[in-house]
């Protein structure tokens, strides 16, 4: 696989997240996808996604930075958004935040197969 082809389907990936379009999430994340070394698979991947759209009503991915080198991908995404309650364990309440996120991926069969992501909770808490 190619950098372009792999930018290519991350690109789609997170036009799919955006779209919530969970039942296509599939052609993205292998079935047996883990988060930060634990073994999610794709029902608990989707679970955890669907739970950071309840959390976050407005949550919109934004590539800000995307390297590709196959298998894998570096990705910094922007957020600017309203966490309702709490969020990382900050009562955020509907505030209006703006964060970032680094997340490395490997890629199995095309497919995103190991995520390893870290959200910029003190951009949060100097928010607040």
């Amino acid at each position: 696989m190619t950098r372009s082809d792999l930018a290519d389907i991350y690109r789609n990936y997170i036009a799919c997240l955006n779209r919530q379009d969970w039942p296509a999430l599939g052609q993205f994340v292998h079935d047996d996808v883990a988060h930060n070394a634990r073994p999610f698979g794709l029902s608990g991947y989707r679970a955890m996604l669907e739970q950071d759209f309840r959390t976050i009503p407005d949550l919109h991915f934004n590539i800000e930075l995307l390297v590709c080198d196959p298998p894998h991908i570096a990705a910094r995404l922007k957020f600017d958004c309203t966490p309702a309650g709490t969020f990382l364990g900050l009562d955020v309440n509907g505030r209006r935040m703006s964060f970032c996120e680094n997340v490395f991926y490997q890629f199995h069969d095309g497919k995103i197969r190991h995520v390893w992501s870290i959200i910029d909770k003190p951009a949060i808490e100097a928010q607040l």
